[in-house]
């Protein structure tokens, strides 16, 4: 008998986040081996009315094939997915890989060729711009060995954090985008960061539960820029399968002219991949209650209780401060106590310390009254 908090999930997948509609196709991408969901997922879709496409993909394999690849055969297989892309109106992907490490040793120039020629051509400018969708993770042994507990513990966990009740997280989010859509000047303080930049008519999304299983963010973009300071981020981030930490960036009129993390190197790299890559596409505040420690998963850590990120690359259309680039990496800094604290202002108000909020109109996305 299927487990009910996986129904419960796919219920919410299918008419919450995606909200499908007779009709509509719907392209169900799983990476890795489980299947409960998936199946949960395609009955759903079913029962709206929608058409089911199911694309499943092994991270092993795809390192191989990445391997091996060339510019051109890279260009053909985003061309024969873009298709299929155009024809689909919700997308739901679920990452379930039994190795995060997977691509680690696929080379960087492979890496680069698919990122700029596939995923920013099918995922970034085709799936983000113009379908319903949504991505979530999948619990399995793997992710409980990030998190560091037993399987069982994770998938209490999990589920706890996916069935949370986004509706009410929506509601609760209203009063923060509206303070920032109001915004000019931003200042980020803690240990090893004092940063500023303007998100002066840049707008303001509310994450809730329509793009990402687990949310719990308002996110905007830095004028391009108005970027001066250091950032210094105090989370752990898997990216191409290569774990980077204490990732430092120094801007100087929005542009990183200096980084080091524990691959300095490799990092650099990184941002050389494109001019837009050295500048910041995405400035985002996470508060989700019953997501409190890193784990090396992006779609989990950006949205720690008391966290917010600071993303190189590529802006979303939504919140768009120009900025192009093939890469949009979420690197995160909590701010809690025990993380070393720190402070967020708006306009010289402080509106969250040690990452608590602090202003009434903004405590009702404090962990206490989102749970």
């Amino acid at each position: 008998m299927r487990d009910p908090r996986i129904q419960k999930l796919a219920e919410n997948l299918v008419g919450f986040s995606v909200d499908v509609q007779p009709g509509e196709n719907v392209l169900i991408e799983m990476i890795g081996t489980e299947r409960d969901l998936l199946t949960a997922i395609v009955e759903e879709v079913g029962k709206k009315g929608g058409n089911a496409f199911v694309e499943l993909t092994d991270r092993a394999v795809q390192s191989s094939q990445l391997k091996y690849a060339t510019a051109e055969g890279i260009k053909t297989w985003a061309d024969y997915d873009l298709i299929r892309m155009k024809q689909m109106d919700c997308y739901i992907g679920i990452r379930a890989g039994s190795n995060v490490n997977d691509l680690s040793d696929v080379p960087e120039d492979k890496m680069k060729l698919y990122n700029s020629l596939y995923q920013h051509t099918v995922h970034s400018e085709e799936r983000v711009k113009n379908t319903k969708w949504v991505v979530l993770r999948y619990p399995n042994a793997s992710m409980a060995q990030l998190a560091n507990v037993s399987t069982e513990a994770f998938e209490d966990f999990y589920f706890d954090v996916c069935n949370l009740d986004y509706a009410k997280m929506d509601r609760a989010q209203d009063a923060l985008a509206d303070l920032m859509q109001v915004t000019d000047k931003v200042r980020i303080t803690g240990p090893g960061t004092d940063l500023s930049f303007s998100i002066k008519d840049i707008n303001a999304i509310k994450c809730s539960g329509k793009r990402n299983i687990p949310d719990g963010e308002v996110y905007s973009a830095p004028v391009r820029g108005s970027i001066n300071g250091t950032i210094s981020y105090n989370t752990a981030t898997l990216y191409n399968g290569i774990t980077f930490e204490n990732i430092v960036f120094r801007f100087e009129n929005g542009k990183i002219v200096e980084a080091t993390s524990s691959d300095t190197k490799r990092i650099n790299e990184i941002l050389d991949s494109d001019d837009g890559a050295r500048h910041i596409g995405e400035f985002a505040i996470g508060f989700h209650p019953y997501i409190l420690h890193p784990m090396k998963d992006t779609l989990f850590d950006e949205k720690i209780a008391g966290s917010l990120h600071f993303t190189p690359g590529q802006a979303y259309e939504e919140a768009d401060n120009g900025n192009r680039s093939s890469i949009h990496w979420d690197l995160v800094l909590i701010q809690r106590p025990e993380y070393g604290g720190g402070e967020i202002y708006f306009d010289d108000v402080l509106i969250r310390k040690d990452g608590i909020f602090v202003l009434p109109e903004l405590e009702g996305l404090n962990p206490e009254n989102l749970k």
